[in-house]
């Protein structure tokens, strides 16, 4: 099993369910010095896409899931990885059990754009359904779209 944090739309456990079926949800953390934000509105979705940027003012919520080896395939390929639009990266998750590693998804564009409105809720319903914050939520239903 490898550990990835997710941080987006795959915060909402039922989705990860059919996305990656043999990852359990293990638990929730903080990325310290990391800023959500979005970009690749030009590559023809409805709008900017999900990613992350080091900042270290912010943090951002995720989920943790245990991947089975038989799902991290599909879930680079519904990432978009074979096709370069996201990539990998190894990120440290603050617990409260601790520090652990884990592995992100990280668009490979620039960051810039504005995500369609339906994205955005559907992101920060994930978040609540994970048991984010409400002011986390909150600053998630607040962005502009």
């Amino acid at each position: 099993m490898s550990l990835y944090a997710a941080y987006a739309g795959n915060l909402d456990a039922r989705l990860m369910s059919r996305r990656a079926p043999h990852s359990p949800l293990r638990g929730t953390g903080w990325l310290d010095g990391w800023r959500l934000t979005f970009g690749g509105e030009q590559m023809g979705w409805e709008g900017a896409l999900a990613t992350l940027v080091e900042d270290p003012l912010h943090q951002v919520f995720v989920g943790l899931y245990d991947i089975a080896p038989r799902d991290e395939a599909s879930l680079d390929r519904w990432e978009g990885v074979p096709l370069g639009v996201y990539r990998r990266t190894m990120v440290r998750v603050h617990t409260l059990d601790g520090e652990v590693t884990a592995w992100a998804f990280v668009l490979n564009d620039y960051e810039g754009g504005l995500p369609s409105a339906r994205y955005l809720g559907e992101i920060a319903d994930a978040a609540e359904s994970a048991g984010a914050p409400h002011d986390y939520v909150m600053a998630l239903r607040k962005r502009p779209c």
